[in-house]
């Protein structure tokens, strides 16, 4: 059997753009980082409780030149890509962490900034 690597996610976008989110690789390809907050209901001692994942987002391309005027805080998003794990070394600790990697972006619902 073939391997998979594909997650589609719905979540809100964590926090509006700053400098860091959005530019250029040295070769011009855009690139836009941004974090969405999925939640879920658990209940907790008998009571419902929502309860928020955290989740970066890399979206590459002209894709990410198309979604980066609509992102901004409480902004309901869809993703549609694959998980890639990041490594790297920095005073001798090495660190990884997984990113989802865009293919597709699709903006959902209106902007609601009490959401998170």
């Amino acid at each position: 059997m073939t391997d998979i690597n594909r997650v589609s996610i719905i979540g809100r976008v964590v926090r509006d753009l700053d400098g860091n989110s959005f530019g250029y690789t040295a070769g011009g390809t855009a690139r836009l980082n941004m974090s969405i907050a999925v939640n879920r209901s658990e209940k907790r001692g008998g009571e419902w409780a929502d309860r928020a994942s955290f989740f970066d987002v890399t979206v590459w391309g002209k894709t990410a030149e198309n979604v980066k005027p609509y992102i901004g805080k409480g902004k309901q998003i869809a993703v549609d890509g694959y998980l890639d794990q990041q490594r790297w070394e920095k005073d001798g600790k090495k660190f990884s962490r997984v990113v989802i990697v865009a293919n597709q972006v699709q903006l959902l619902g209106g902007k609601d900034a009490n959401r998170t």
